[in-house]
This record gives structure tokens, sequence and C-alpha cells, in this order.
């Protein structure tokens, strides 16, 4: 069953949002060195409950957002699973150099997720 692998956080000033949870929470935070500016986040030990994500720099529409990406076997059977159950596409499938493809959906209630199929040699 696909579950809740990952989230990201939108932010105006990632740096200042970094050392406000690395003070709070004592969360680990390393830039990454993609194309964008991205800081992936470490919550917790392995053996903790959690999830880890990334902190992003927020596009103007992205005002106070936090998405939850779900592990899938396939991007593509799952883009045709959401389109039928009335969900709608905000970035179709898109690959993550060494990471893997995602895609980011619209639930039938505006609520936006994201989906990732790990695919280390996704270019």
């Amino acid at each position: 069953m696909p579950r809740v692998v990952h989230f990201e956080v939108t932010c105006d000033d990632v740096e200042r949002a970094v050392k406000f949870y690395e003070n709070v929470f004592g969360w680990k935070f390393n830039k990454w060195e993609g194309p964008i500016e991205y800081w992936l986040v470490n919550t917790g030990e392995k053996d903790q409950p959690g999830i880890n994500g990334g902190f992003m720099k927020r596009e103007k529409s992205d005002e106070g957002s936090v998405y939850n990406t779900i592990d899938v076997p396939s991007v593509d059977d799952y883009i045709a699973k959401i389109k039928q159950a009335g969900g709608e596409i905000e970035v179709d499938k898109v690959a993550v150099p060494g990471v893997g493809w995602f895609a980011y959906f619209k639930d039938p209630e505006g609520n936006v997720f994201g989906i990732m199929e790990e695919d280390s040699q996704a270019e």
C-alpha cells in the first residue's frame, strides 16, 4: 500500500525557516546540490516513527503550503488513477536526477500532494 514518505514545506526565506526548525526541534538540515534551492531535513532517528522532508523556496501560489509525498511503484500508473478519481495535475511527471520521478496533484478538495517513484537512473 502506498504510504506518505516525505513532506515539503514552502518558505519565503528558506534559511530563516531552517534556523527556526533547527532551534525549536533540533532537526538536521543539508542543502541539496541539485538545480533548485532545496534543503533536506532529517527529523529523527530511524528507529523513531515519522518521516523526513525538505524545505524549498515558496512560489506565490504556495502561500502557507505543506506538501506530503506518497511513494508509489509507478508514477505513470498513479497519474491515471488520480485523474480517474477526479484529481488534477498541478505539476506533470518530472525527473529529479539520481532520485526518481515526481508529480504533484490537487485532490477534489483542493489539497496538493506529490507522488514519487524511486529511480536512481532518472534524468
